[in-house]
């Protein structure tokens, strides 16, 4: 079971944005690859603490967690799912060390501290039926991104010297001050072109269709978004590619409504139905269901038919299908029907007499609601 990212970084859920950062940084120090060579467990903590601090460090994916846990980045959200590493956490974090190894840069790991580019993300969009929500489903999708062409060769950037930055040296009334930046010579990777193919662009990459394979997880909604690691476009030289990160749409059913993990049914049932009773054929996630109405129900009665939802995207089973009863008044008769009716006005038996059993509407929405 992974740990709480809170417990990684040793901060309660309340904690602020800087109180994130501040815990992240100290953490990250502490077991920094340089401080620690050669520790296999130190290397495992800085992992861990830089996988919690992208989460807890996005407002969006912060709510997504602290609303689902560890599921909402399952099938491809994270850290986790093996799509960072070094390279991953020193360019998207490098900027919290400030100066504490080398000026900015990162010393010994890694190869003298030069760093691989990575790749753009491609961003896609998954529309899904319900009953692919309800049970998760793997799509496949052609994606177009870009890939090294072969016969690309790349050479040591002179202008860094391999290693991704350049350091300036200013004097400033405090004194000699040294800064580490992006070698805009070869944007960060180290390397520039030696030889490239016609068919390549000026990075030595080409557009290339590639069918990938998403594991969607039950219970997903519209709007999350699902990331697929490495499936993004591919980086120049010794980078690493981008990622492809999933929107997922859903489309409405024709009869089920979708609420949190419950769905709802609206059931219109005869007049004639309700006094004598019958048995109805209705839709759910899992195919037709026949549910048994006794006779005398009445229109309001919500009937729920346990575990016939939404599989819970925290993995707790699933959510309860609501069936809503409607008694449909005719409202047009032809005349044996009208005078039936007319005998049966100020019969007793046709006079509501509610039962205290019988739940008010503010008490039933209550109840579905619980």
């Amino acid at each position: 079971m992974k740990e709480d990212y809170y417990d990684i970084l040793g901060i309660g859920k309340n904690a602020t944005a800087a109180e994130i950062k501040k815990a992240y940084r100290k953490k990250a120090l502490e077991h920094h690859p340089d401080k620690n060579p050669g520790n296999p467990k130190a290397e495992e903590i800085f992992k861990k603490s830089a996988e919690a601090y992208e989460v807890l460090s996005n407002s969006d994916k912060k709510a997504r967690y602290d609303q689902y846990g560890h599921a909402a980045f399952e099938n491809g959200g994270g850290f986790g799912s093996g799509g960072m590493n070094m390279d991953d956490i020193f360019s998207q974090f490098g900027d919290i060390f400030g100066g504490a190894f080398g000026g900015g840069g990162f010393g010994g790991f890694g190869g003298g501290g030069q760093r691989g580019v990575k790749g753009s993300n491609l961003r896609i969009r998954v529309k899904l039926t319900l009953e692919e929500v309800a049970h998760g489903v793997e799509k496949k999708v052609k994606v177009r991104r870009k890939i090294q062409a072969t016969g690309v060769t790349y050479k040591t950037c002179a202008t860094c010297g391999g290693r991704g930055q350049v350091t300036k040296i200013t004097n400033t009334i405090l004194g000699r001050m040294q800064t580490a930046a992006t070698c805009n010579a070869c944007s960060g990777s180290g390397q520039i072109i030696d030889k490239r193919p016609s068919d390549a662009d000026a990075q030595g990459l080409k557009i290339a269709e590639e069918t990938v394979s998403i594991k969607i997880p039950a219970g997903v909604e519209e709007g999350m978004q699902l990331k697929v690691p490495g499936k993004g476009n591919e980086a120049p030289g010794n980078g690493f590619s981008g990622d492809l990160l999933v929107a997922i749409e859903t489309q409405d059913h024709d009869t089920l409504k979708r609420e949190g993990d419950n769905l709802h049914y609206d059931l219109y049932i005869s007049f004639s139905e309700a006094v004598l009773g019958t048995s109805k054929e209705i839709d759910a996630v899992s195919g037709k269901v026949r549910i048994k109405l006794e006779s005398g129900i009445q229109s309001g009665k919500i009937l729920r038919l346990r575990g016939k939802g939404i599989s819970s995207i925290n993995g707790y089973g699933s959510g309860d299908l609501l069936v809503h009863v409607n008694v449909w008044t005719p409202k047009e008769l032809n005349r044996e029907q009208k005078e039936f009716f007319e005998r049966m006005s100020g019969n007793e038996n046709f006079e509501p007499k509610p039962e205290k059993s019988d739940k008010s509407f503010f008490e039933k929405v209550k109840d579905m609601f619980s």
